[in-house]
């Protein structure tokens, strides 16, 4: 602890420009400001020139290819480590981020884990490391219910805090309707926001021709139906090419637009309000629809957008296959009819959720207040 504050480092998969995560990093770090306005944050990011750039108020370092000795010489710093938040600790994953804690806890370093997710936690490799290390974490905090119950049946005996995913923090930030005319989107107009995603290592069973025709028939549907335009929100790099591919099956290719430009979390936030209706696939996608009171219908390709489906009291069908087309296209019908019904049970489940979002804040308050006691007796002695 040096004298304006706690020195507190931060783990998790930022960099990436991946807008899910880097509404977890905002959000996690405006909390941090709160608690502690002096502390020094050091962010383990992918690409830490990306990192400095998006938050200017605190420091980045690589930590992917970075020798022990060199992650010691960072970690000897710190008077608290943060795993998260975000859904890091899963097959083959986890034990690339678990490297970085063990060589924290060699070094007595306190570890707190900030709204995590984890699973799948089949490998005995990975589930090992998560039950050893997480085993010495000061608090355990994850974002959901499964994650819980993934850390438990690895066999972690800790008390483990479900909470909720800290982009449930976010305010969001003014999206007007220049921006969207930039964009190619009519004034005017029923919009209808869509997520599509990469299969990736988190959805490697995607059937990707199978999903994008099944996207490709909602757009129609809605198209037709209401006589929207679609819009596609990528929420990383390699959606854009999916979104491409789920517009080049579409009839009325002609009413669907992709989302082209640089936006904050706050902003993509922010622009939610424009839709009359979202459908979509990524996880933040469907938090921000529900932060911002936007009818939305979750595609769930894992566990984490089926769990926050049932949080939120939200209709969900299982998978994205050709097989749940009818099913499907009857649903999102039944939404859109349904909207203003449905649209105060859901705000008070999401503002239940944000409350429970603020529950990773208090645990963390705590931590921070015993830490700020041990320094000052160290002081004292």
């Amino acid at each position: 602890m040096t004298r304006a504050g706690l020195t507190i480092g931060v783990l998790g998969s930022y960099g990436g420009r991946n807008l899910g995560d880097e509404a977890i990093l905002t959000g996690l770090l405006t909390d941090l400001r709160q608690q502690e306005p002096n502390a020094r944050i050091i962010v383990f990011s992918r690409n830490p020139e990306h990192t400095r750039q998006a938050h200017p108020d605190v420091e980045a370092v690589p930590w992917e290819g970075v020798s022990r000795s060199d992650s010691a010489l960072v970690l000897s710093q710190l008077d608290l480590l943060i795993l998260g938040g975000g859904g890091i600790l899963y097959d083959r994953e986890a034990r690339r981020y678990l490297r970085v804690v063990r060589v924290a806890q060699e070094r007595g370093l306190p570890l707190l884990t900030y709204a995590v997710g984890v699973g799948p936690l089949s490998d005995m490799v990975d589930s090992g490391m998560v039950r050893e290390t997480l085993a010495e974490a000061t608090e355990v905090t994850v974002r959901d219910q499964e994650s819980r119950m993934v850390l438990e049946e690895a066999g972690l005996l800790n008390p483990i805090t479900v909470t909720a995913d800290p982009a449930f923090l976010l305010q969001p930030a003014d999206f007007p309707a220049s921006l969207l005319r930039e964009e190619g989107v009519p004034d005017g107009k029923r919009l209808v926001g869509m997520s599509v995603r990469e299969p990736g290592r988190a959805a490697e069973r995607l059937d990707v021709d199978g999903y994008h025709r099944l996207l490709a028939q909602i757009g129609d549907f809605l198209v037709h139906r209401i006589d929207a335009h679609v819009l596609f929100v990528p929420m990383e790099r390699d959606d854009i090419r999916h979104s491409h591919g789920v517009l080049s099956h579409m009839i009325a290719a002609e009413r669907g637009r992709i989302l082209h430009g640089t936006y904050s979390p706050e902003q993509v936030l922010g622009l939610m309000s424009h839709f009359d209706l979202a459908v979509g696939m990524r996880l933040h996608f469907l938090i921000f629809a529900a932060m911002m009171g936007t009818p939305f219908l979750p595609l769930p390709y894992a566990g984490k957008v089926f769990d926050l489906a049932q949080r939120l009291g939200v209709p969900a069908l299982r998978g994205v296959e050709r097989e749940v087309e009818g099913p499907l296209l009857a649903e999102v019908d039944q939404l859109w009819d349904e909207r203003d019904k449905r649209a105060e049970q859901t705000a008070r489940r999401v503002a239940q959720v944000c409350e429970e979002a603020r529950g990773t804040s208090r645990v963390t308050a705590a931590v921070l207040e015993s830490l700020r006691r041990y320094a000052l007796a160290e002081v004292g002695a």
